[in-house]
């Protein structure tokens, strides 16, 4: 409601300026072109995200400088804060990197993003730029007309650049007319009343234009031609900074947890950055004389003196934010809770966040799937053989653990199964649907997330095996047979085994011994399934239990070796080689 509302006073504040002052129109269209350049820089970096960025900015987290660092220059490149922003939120709410590390990335993009002004002053308003622009334009669209997808980022990047500067050339030749009209520099206001009323108009521009870059060469632009006053002007850039916000701020609105606390984070540096930069904005721009005069900027030369405020500011935010950056964290994480009921039926690393990169989307499944093992699966399993899943874990004797195990969990399996698994289940084979329709996977990729499904299949058929198996082993407890007895707890030591057995192999890092450990269960398993059960025979043939006792151990025998080679298969796949499916499969 309040992005419709915001909408709507834009156009109409628009359609009066366009009416009233029809020389207003040419610097509208030159800030409209430059934004349309920014959206086709951002579609044109998408393409490499698939790539060597992602990585960059996951390995980059690993120290908090690193993570501020590849910020900064990968902001600076791709020119599109809010595009880090999109990747650093896949890789949070994936559980690549956590909250802190992300921070780090996101207080690096907000020095990067001063390279607009950087670019724009040094570079858009010092020469003819759109006899650059025209052929970025042209053979950008070129290339954007093409098939392949590395082409088309290139087309969609050249032709960016060509948009930017070409709205940087109309909004010279806008404000070039405009200033025979209107002298907007009589409207100046000196004093911290000038900087407070210019500082908020700097917030609602930016709130319009839901852009810091396109509001920043635009006060640039102004004050190349002399409608604003550069003292003004400081206070403008400090206002664009803490617009942006809004931005981040409206995005984060229907976002999850990660989304949500990103954008207070963001909403917080910015705003704490702006205040500390009203309060010293006057010491601040005597550091930027002197600072000019060791660059050798000349003293007049206001626009590259705006551009080196603004990365001061943003850089003194930064250094002023790092000694509370854990205080931060840990109250981001207090102010945005996760459901508490979420860890029962939803997905814990599922959002709509990760399906921006292959990488992020493919790290998340294998995440969710290894939850739901982990929480749901191996839970029901053990319940349903009547074993504690501490005394599975344990170092304990497990011939002694089953019999001693003789009590009735009175587990329902079915109940459980749509308490904690269908639902998390069907998010899950979505997720992976989606991925393989709307991304661009390569052949690893394709068959990472293909294993994801055949893993998560393989579960839910372990669970309807075992809830056959959990009603005869519910029912033999009530008998009086002690032949049928042995034989369910030969059923459950196996099982038993296997499920210590794997939680060893996504325990501990002996990986190769149980490993092997596993593979030779699973021969077993299968040898086992292609003879019959020769102590079942025997029973028969000794009248000591019935034709249909004989009958349910021979289903659950079959069962058993079944949900072995199942449960190992799941193993195989969640804790085995895609430990390390997003190094492997994120690379085009």
């Amino acid at each position: 409601m309040l992005k419709k509302s915001i909408f709507i006073t834009l156009l109409i504040v628009l359609g009066f300026g366009l009416y009233f002052n029809p020389n207003f129109k040419t610097i509208s269209a030159g800030v409209a072109i430059l934004l349309f350049g920014m959206i086709m820089l951002e579609e044109g970096f998408k393409v490499f995200t698939k790539g060597p960025l992602q990585n960059i900015l996951k390995r980059a987290t690993s120290k908090l400088y690193k993570g501020i660092t590849a910020g900064a220059v990968v902001t600076a490149l791709i020119q599109s804060s809010s595009l880090v922003s999109v990747i650093t939120i896949s890789f949070i709410s994936a559980g690549l990197i956590s909250l802190g590390e992300g921070l780090g990335l996101i207080f690096g993009a907000n020095i990067g993003t001063t390279a607009t002004a950087w670019l724009v002053a040094g570079f858009g308003l010092k020469i003819n730029i759109s006899a650059l622009a025209m052929p970025m334009l042209v053979f950008g669209i070129i290339f954007s007309f093409q098939k392949r997808a590395s082409l088309k980022g290139v087309g969609n990047v050249l032709a960016g650049l060509g948009f930017f500067f070409l709205g940087i050339h109309y909004m010279k030749e806008g404000f070039d007319v405009f200033k025979e009209h209107i002298d907007l520099s009589e409207y100046a206001i000196s004093g911290y009343l000038g900087v407070l009323i210019y500082t908020g108009l700097g917030i609602i521009i930016t709130t319009i234009l839901q852009s810091s870059s396109a509001t920043l060469a635009l006060i640039l632009t102004a004050l190349s031609f002399g409608q604003t006053e550069y003292e003004n002007a400081l206070a403008l850039a400090i206002g664009a900074n803490i617009g942006t916000t809004i931005t981040a701020v409206l995005g984060a609105v229907s976002s999850n947890s990660a989304g949500k606390r990103l954008a207070l984070a963001h909403f917080i540096f910015n705003v704490g950055t702006g205040l500390v930069a009203i309060a010293l904005i006057f010491p601040l721009a005597r550091l930027v004389n002197n600072l000019s005069d060791l660059l050798q900027i000349a003293s007049t030369n206001y626009t590259l003196k705006l551009a080196l405020f603004h990365t001061l500011f943003n850089v003194l935010g930064v250094l002023l934010m790092l000694p509370f950056l854990k205080v931060l964290e840990r109250f981001l994480m207090r102010f945005f809770k996760e459901d508490p009921n979420k860890d029962i039926d939803e997905p814990k690393f599922l959002n709509p966040a990760v399906l921006e990169f292959s990488g992020s989307v493919i790290s998340a499944l294998v995440q969710e799937s290894k939850y739901l093992f982990k929480n749901s699966v191996f839970e029901i399993v053990a319940h349903a053989l009547n074993i504690h899943r501490d005394d599975i874990k344990s170092s304990k004797n497990i011939k002694t653990i089953v019999k001693k195990s003789k009590t009735d969990f009175k587990t329902d399996v079915e109940d459980l199964y749509y308490k904690k698994v269908k639902t998390i289940y069907g998010e899950i084979i979505k997720y992976a649907s989606t991925a393989q329709s709307t991304l661009s996977l390569n052949s690893k990729q394709n068959k990472a997330v293909t294993e994801i499904k055949i893993a998560n299949r393989k579960m839910v058929e372990i669970i309807k095996d075992v809830r056959e198996l959990n009603k005869n082993i519910t029912r033999v407890l009530d008998m009086d047979n002690k032949h049928l007895q042995s034989e369910y707890d030969s059923y459950r030591k196996k099982l038993t085994k296997v499920l210590r057995t794997i939680y060893r192999f996504r325990k501990t890092g002996d990986e190769k011994r149980y490993t092997n450990q596993l593979k030779e269960l699973k021969e077993e398993a299968k040898s086992h399934a292609r003879q019959s059960n020769k102590s079942i025979d025997k029973l028969i043939r000794k009248n000591l239990i019935t034709a249909e006792m004989a009958s349910s151990l021979f289903n659950d025998y079959t069962n058993v070796n079944d949900m072995i080679k199942k449960l190992i298969d799941v193993a195989e796949l969640l804790y085995g080689k895609t430990d390390s499916l997003f190094e492997d499969t994120d690379i085009n």
